[in-house]
């Protein structure tokens, strides 16, 4: 497939900051270039950037309706009312759930917690969790990660006496829901500057107003970090912000003092040990905390993340690890079977958009298959399976900067519910509208997708020599961490690279071990699914490379090495 290389040009204001920075900071022009690229403008904001601030967070009751919440919240436990923590069941939706579990049960017994079941309830706030609010004796719900359409029921939970606080950051929809509070920065009446928030990060900020407003040590809402860390990291939103100085202190915390929980998760990973990154929980960690609501419970993730016993926590987290193999079996077979069903179409080259559906397929997955089916044809995808009576369900996957989520709602008139953002969402209708839905679907989407979108792109952070990658520059990179959406690891790109002496394929031909030189330096690396490239550079021709600067130890010796992302002939 065909990628783009975009490098990041600055403007003149930009390229006369990094050069003052370069000399004010004593670093090198091109780490200048990565810190005027990131809006940094004096050596006082980088300083500020590198060592970044709790008490930069801002005030949790800028946000529209914090002090209703609030309210509701201290008479609820002056009272002696029994709570309910409720959430969705994947990582943002448990991590939160367990982190205002874990801030409650400080204030009070009266106290559980409730995660829908992804099959039998599906997403957000459902009518039995409702009723079980009410059977269980709950006069007060919490709500988090979901509820901000929730318009129907929360008129019925007001008819049955029983009040929600939803702690949402999903978009809202025209009409917001009639709770007590309705906590979410993108409501259009909400000015709280940052708009970013994770679900879980909206109950942290409902934690943090609780603590202010009793008085309370801040510690005792700072030590729940990791699991906001985890939530930031997975549910893939900006690490900017707020977004970055609290997956900074959270990834500080965890590497640290982890919890039972999360060390128990650690350990069945692989990873106890080393130094957490966002990158570990992305994917060593996060996938295991997903399989739980995916295969059984979203409740035994919580279970998990909570546990202050070192024997459950590590019984309960190879349970959950056996359950992520599970989901990995079901991917494979869903990707491979929505493969198939798509080579038979001698229209799918043609198309804008991939939209499949199959009713054997497992529910769990279908959003991991269209990531797959994403990354494989580089266009909006839609993964669907057979749910309830006549009703489909699935999940939605985006490329580059289209919003799916608009794509989505232009179709609404079809749908029995959808929701999400501009990059994932998920949708569900009436099997019998699935043709109809996409044929608008592909209509829209090929009227609205730019030639840009339609081809995957790397954006190059700066074009480098190989002697600009050192030790002192990867000490910065460590400086910029953590990287996410909106904080990008930096991207290098280096041309003219020949082979120095042991440039060869490996793994059966399919990767590249990279043994490069630009004739006075020359540095080790790995370009994986780039194998078929070792005759050309065995034969003294040069590449481009682009590639991340990474730390390699091996045999006891560490090193610096290219990871590249891409790899360029020079003819």
């Amino acid at each position: 497939m065909q990628i783009n290389w975009n490098i990041k040009q600055l403007s003149q204001e930009e390229t006369a900051t990094a050069q003052r920075l370069s000399t004010e900071l004593d670093i090198s022009p091109v780490a200048g270039r990565l810190l005027a690229g990131r809006g940094i403008r004096t050596a006082a904001e980088a300083r500020a950037y590198i060592r970044p601030s709790l008490d930069s967070l801002h005030d949790p009751f800028l946000m529209r309706d914090m002090s209703a919440a609030v309210d509701r919240l201290c008479r609820a436990i002056d009272n002696k009312e029994r709570i309910m923590v409720y959430g969705d069941y994947d990582v943002d939706g448990t991590t939160a759930v367990a982190l205002m579990y874990s801030f409650l049960r400080t204030q009070t017994d009266n106290l559980i917690y409730y995660i829908p079941d992804r099959y039998t309830e599906g997403y957000g706030i459902s009518t039995k969790g409702i009723d079980t609010a009410k059977e269980k004796g709950c006069t007060l719900v919490i709500a988090l990660d979901c509820g901000i359409k929730a318009v129907e029921k929360m008129a019925y939970a007001r008819s049955i006496g029983v009040d929600f606080i939803i702690c949402d950051h999903h978009t809202p929809g025209d009409t917001l829901p009639g709770a007590v509070a309705v906590l979410n920065m993108k409501r259009s009446d909400c000015l709280y500057p940052f708009k970013e928030l994770s679900g879980c990060g909206v109950g942290f900020k409902l934690a943090q107003a609780y603590a202010m407003r009793r008085g309370m040590d801040m510690q005792e809402v700072y030590r729940l970090l990791p699991l906001l860390a985890m939530s930031i990291a997975s549910d893939i939103v900006p690490v900017t912000g707020e977004n970055r100085i609290l997956a900074f202190y959270g990834l500080r915390a965890l590497n640290a003092m982890p919890s039972e929980g999360i060390r128990a998760i650690m350990q069945v990973a692989g990873i106890e040990g080393k130094t957490i990154t966002i990158s570990d929980l992305v994917y060593k960690i996060g996938p295991r905390i997903n399989a739980a609501g995916r295969i059984k419970s979203g409740a035994e993730a919580v279970r998990l993340l909570i546990s202050h016993d070192a024997e459950a926590a590590l019984r309960f987290a190879k349970e959950i690890d056996s359950y992520n193999q599970n989901r990995r079996d079901y991917d494979t077979k869903t990707t491979d079977e929505a493969l198939a069903q798509l080579q038979k179409d001698p229209m799918n080259s043609a198309k804008f958009t991939t939209v499949v559906f199959s009713p054997e397929w497992h529910k769990g997955v279908v959003g991991i298959a269209a990531s797959r089916l994403t990354e494989t044809f580089y266009r909006p995808t839609i993964v669907l399976t057979a749910g309830d009576d006549d009703i489909i369900s699935g999940s939605a996957r985006s490329v580059s900067d289209f919003d799916i989520y608009t794509a989505i709602d232009s179709c609404r008139d079809l749908l029995t519910n959808f929701g999400g953002h501009k990059f994932a969402a998920g949708l569900s209708m009436h099997r019998k509208d699935l043709p109809e839905f996409q044929r608008r679907f592909e209509e829209y989407v090929a009227k609205h997708i730019t030639s840009v979108q339609r081809v995957p792109t790397l954006d190059i952070e700066a074009e480098v020599e190989l002697s600009d990658m050192n030790w002192k520059m990867y000490k910065i990179l460590q400086c910029l961490e953590p990287f996410g959406p909106g904080n990008e690891r930096p991207l290098f790109l280096c041309r003219h690279l020949i082979n120095n002496r042991n440039t060869r394929a490996v793994s059966e031909g399919r990767h590249l071990h990279l043994d490069l030189t630009d004739t006075v330096v020359a540095m080790d690396g790995i370009a994986f699914g780039h194998g078929d490239k070792a005759d050309h550079l065995q034969n003294g021709n040069a590449v481009d490379v682009c590639f991340y600067l990474e730390e390699n130890s091996y045999r006891g010796r560490t090193t610096l090495q290219m990871n590249a992302q891409d790899i360029k002939l020079n003819e």
